[in-house]
């Protein structure tokens, strides 16, 4: 039996961004991780996964949820770090912010 942690360890993503995605798009977990695995493959999915973690600070911070808003900007800091390409971040500034559903 596949477990949501092997799940997930197959999404490339942390468990933190995979909760910011299902938070974002409100989705269940398992499904955010096979979102996320889906939108890490290209720059432009890439972006929308890094416009997603933005939109979810911006609202944790509306909602005066200042720890939640910080988590996720390690978070964000963490994602960009390690899954957005060079070319992706370049391409990215000035972008909306991007919606799935």
């Amino acid at each position: 039996m596949i477990t949501i942690e092997d799940c997930i360890g197959l999404s490339g993503l942390t468990r933190e961004e995979i909760d910011a995605i299902a938070e974002h798009e409100h989705l269940p977990e398992i499904v955010a991780a096979e979102l996320g695995f889906y939108l890490d493959q290209t720059p432009e999915g890439q972006r929308t996964i890094r416009c997603m973690i933005e939109d979810d600070i911006a609202h944790a911070v509306v909602c005066r949820d200042m720890k939640r808003a910080g988590v996720l900007k390690i978070v964000l800091t963490h994602y960009v770090r390690h899954h957005e390409n060079e070319e992706a971040v370049r391409k990215g500034e000035g972008d909306g912010h991007h919606t799935i559903a």
